[in-house]
């Protein structure tokens, strides 16, 4: 009898995937007790190959793919939909779970017909590690991240699953959590059910890609405006503004006749983005690439972001900074 179903999505990553996959044949839990259903965001062959290689092993692996590529929270809701287990867990394919990961998981579920588990993430880093992997170390002290939960298959079913609008690997999770907590169903923090996720190989300046995901900081604000401001940010980021403001004013002065205005916004502009700089190098790696990519990117953030920001205060028709 399945208890519990693994739900991974994933999309042409095969070598990340093939780890993961690895440690969910080493868990403690028995084989015949759990599957793993692992959903390409699309289409994608590497993957399926992979999967039916596998798929005469025990654990039962199960391959699905979603018909378009429409984002992890689409292939998670393809996934748990035709799960069987009583429990839904949720990892990623760049994650290694523990392995004694899904039994921490059963020994402390009691029945409960609704109930939601959240686990730890360990994100090992280097020393010193860099700006991008810091900002992946936050998953440590995350209230509810999708690389390691679980949730009953009718809490899922009660709350909808997961928005699909969020389209991107970005606050998705905080979403399911703001759901799980306005249909009342309890979330319970699992220590010991612990998932590695190692950080990826990023490509220089990804901080400025990264960007792209703000716009649905602008949905989850929509949907849960008090939530959002108590856990998510607790107040819109001025600094960016500011350094935007102080850009298009020293523009704006610079061929007319207000010239000491120019010099103070520009003086202005300076000192923020010297600030943001500096804030971002701290506790961070200070090898001559790493300093040029944060002196790069801390002057390109604010004015993508404030974008970003913006056009999904514009899409999803919010009044949202």
């Amino acid at each position: 009898m399945i208890q519990i179903s693994v739900v991974i999505p994933t999309y042409q990553r095969p070598h990340l995937l093939q780890r993961c996959l690895e440690a969910m044949k080493e868990q403690s839990f028995a084989k015949d007790s759990f599957e793993v259903i692992v959903v390409s965001d699309g289409p994608d062959i590497a993957t399926k190959i992979l999967a039916v290689e596998l798929s005469f092993l025990e654990p039962k692996f199960v391959f699905l793919h979603t018909p378009e590529k429409k984002g992890p929270a689409a292939a998670r809701n393809f996934g748990w939909r035709r799960a069987n287990g009583t429990l839904i867990a949720f990892t990623d394919d760049d994650t290694i779970p523990d392995a004694d990961w899904l039994s921490n998981i059963w020994r402390s579920y009691n029945g409960e017909k609704e109930i939601a588990f959240t686990g730890k993430i360990k994100v090992p880093l280097s020393n010193p590690a860099t700006d991008y992997e810091k900002n992946t170390a936050g998953l440590e002290t995350a209230a509810f991240v999708t690389a390691n939960c679980c949730c009953t298959k009718a809490a899922l079913e009660k709350t909808g699953g997961f928005d699909e609008r969020f389209s991107m690997a970005w606050r998705e999770d905080s979403d399911l959590e703001f759901q799980l907590m306005l249909h009342q169903v309890p979330i319970i923090h699992l220590e010991d059910a612990l998932v590695t996720h190692p950080v990826r190989t990023a490509p220089w300046g990804i901080s400025i890609k990264e960007q792209k995901k703000g716009m649905f900081d602008a949905l989850l604000y929509k949907k849960y405006p008090r939530l959002y401001r108590q856990k998510i940010q607790p107040s819109p980021l001025w600094n960016y503004y500011l350094i935007v403001l102080c850009a298009f004013i020293f523009f704006a002065t610079l061929f007319a006749e207000y010239k000491s205005l120019a010099v103070i916004s520009f003086l202005g502009w300076l000192l923020l983005t010297a600030s943001f700089i500096l804030k971002r190098l701290k506790h961070t790696s200070k090898k001559p690439g790493h300093v040029a990519e944060m002196i790069v990117t801390s002057i390109c953030i604010p004015f993508i972001s404030a974008y970003w920001q913006l056009y999904g205060a514009w899409k999803y028709r919010v009044l949202f900074l």
